[in-house]
C-alpha cells in the first residue's frame, strides 16, 4: 500500500524547507510567488493531500501532544528516565482526553524534520522538547512559530526565551556534594552525560563551584550514556594513581557498572569506593549493594509537564517553572572513606545534611 505523501516529501522534491512548503500550501506570506508556485505544482504532481483538512475547517484540536526522542537503542534499553517521564505524562493526558504521539528520531536533524512536519500538518496541538543542547536548532525553529505551544524540559538559560519546566540542578548538586563532604570524602569523580547537553552543562558548572568551595578534588568524564562509554570512563578513573573515593554517576546504569568495575579491581563498596547515582531507578534499588541515589521524582515531573502543556494548548498562561523536590535515598553503596579522617558528619557551619531519606 502506497504511503501518504507528506510535506517533507514535497519539500525534498522542490528543494526547500518544510516551513516553506507549509507557507505555500496554507497561503501564508513569507515566501516568493515563484517558490509558492513550484511547491503547489509539486504537491499536485506527488498527490499530496492535507490530512487535517476537516479538523482545520472546524477549528478542532487534534488532542495530541508530540514528543520525539533520539536515544539510541543501547541507551534506551538501560535508562528509565524517558519511560518514567512518559508514564507521568500519560496519566494526565488520559485523564484530560489527550494522547501522546511519540516518535523516535535517528539524529537531531531527523528530529527537526519531524517537528517541522508536525507543525506544518497540525498533526499535534503542542510539542514537548527534551535533551536540549547548546545551540540547539530546535530552539530556532520553535521561535519561528511562537503561536505553536511548546514546553521545553530544560534550564531556562538554554531555551531562548521559550517556556520551560526545569529541575533545580544546582540545588540537587549541592545535596550530593554536601552529603559526600559530611561523610568525609575529599576526592570526587563524576561520570556525566554528553558535554553539549543543557542539563550536563548546568550540572558541570554547579559541581565545579560546589566542590571547590567544599575543598573537594573533583574530576569529570563525559559519556554518551551508553554502557560501553560508561564502563570505559569508570575504568579510566579507577586506574588513576590516586583514584576518587566517591564516584557520582549521571545514570543508574553507570552507577551499577561502577560497583562492578570496582569489585573486579579488588575494591570494596563502600569501604574503598562509594558510588552515587544521579537518578534513582529500580536497578539502583535491586543492585548489590543497593545504590545511594538522588530521587528526582521524574514521574511527578511528567505529570507537571503534562498539565502545563495542556494549559498552553487551551490558552491559559504558563510561566517557566523550576522544580526543586529532589531527595537523597541513602542505601548501601556509600560510606565514610578509609583514606580520610572524619572528625564529624556535619556541614561546615554545623548544620546536618538536609533532605536525606535512609532506605531500609
Amino acid at each position: 500500500m502506497k504511503s501518504r505523501v507528506t510535506i517533507s516529501d514535497v519539500a525534498r522534491a522542490v528543494g526547500v524547507s518544510n516551513s516553506a512548503v507549509s507557507y505555500a500550501l496554507n497561503g501564508r506570506p513569507g515566501i516568493s510567488e515563484r517558490t509558492r508556485s513550484r511547491v503547489l505544482h509539486a504537491a499536485q504532481e506527488l498527490g499530496w493531500k492535507p490530512n487535517s483538512a476537516a479538523r482545520a475547517l472546524s477549528k478542532a484540536r487534534a488532542h495530541a501532544i508530540g514528543l520525539i526522542v533520539t536515544y539510541s537503542a543501547d541507551v534506551l534499553s538501560v535508562e528509565s528516565y524517558a519511560l518514567e517521564l512518559i508514564a507521568g505524562l500519560e496519566t494526565v493526558f488520559e485523564q484530560e482526553g489527550y494522547s501522546l504521539l511519540l516518535r523516535s528520531a535517528k539524529s537531531r536533524l531527523h528530529e527537526l524534520a519531524i517537528m517541522q512536519e508536525w507543525i506544518a500538518d497540525a498533526t499535534v496541538d503542542a510539542l514537548l522538547v527534551m535533551n536540549v543542547e547548546l545551540g540547539d536548532p530546535r530552539i530556532a525553529e520553535l521561535r519561528k512559530h511562537t503561536e505553536f505551544p511548546a514546553l521545553l524540559l530544560c534550564d531556562a538559560s538554554m531555551a531562548g526565551g521559550l517556556t520551560t519546566l526545569s529541575d533545580d540542578e544546582e540545588e540537587a548538586a549541592r545535596l550530593v556534594v554536601d552529603y559526600c563532604h559530611a561523610l568525609g570524602h575529599r576526592s570526587m569523580a563524576r561520570v556525566a552525560g554528553p558535554e553539549m547537553m543543557g542539563h550536563t552543562l548546568v550540572r558541570d558548572k554547579a559541581f565545579v563551584s560546589l566542590t571547590m568551595n567544599a575543598g573537594i578534588r573533583y574530576r569529570c568524564l563525559h559519556t554518551d550514556y551508553s554502557p560501553a562509554q560508561g564502563r570505559m570512563s569508570i575504568e579510566q578513573l579507577l586506574s588513576l594513581p590516586d583514584p576518587p573515593t566517591v564516584i557520582v554517576c549521571d545514570s543508574g546504569a553507570a552507577a551499577v557498572t561502577a560497583i562492578d568495575v570496582g569489585r573486579r579491581r579488588g575494591m570494596r563498596v563502600p569501604e574503598d569506593l562509594s558510588v552515587i547515582s544521579w537518578d534513582d531507578t529500580f536497578m539502583c534499588e535491586m543492585a548489590d549493594p543497593s545504590v545511594t541515589s538522588l530521587n528526582r521524582n521524574v514521574f511527578g515531573r511528567g505529570r507537571k509537564a503534562a498539565r502545563a502543556i495542556i494549559d498552553m494548548v487551551e490558552g491559559r498562561q504558563v510561566k517557566s517553572v523550576t522544580a526543586s523536590d529532589d531527595t537523597m535515598i541513602v542505601r548501601d553503596s556509600t560510606g565514610r572513606p578509609k583514606r580520610t579522617i572524619v572528625h564529624n558528619a556535619v556541614i561546615g557551619d554545623g548544620e546536618p545534611v538536609k533532605n536525606l531519606l535512609l532506605s531500609k
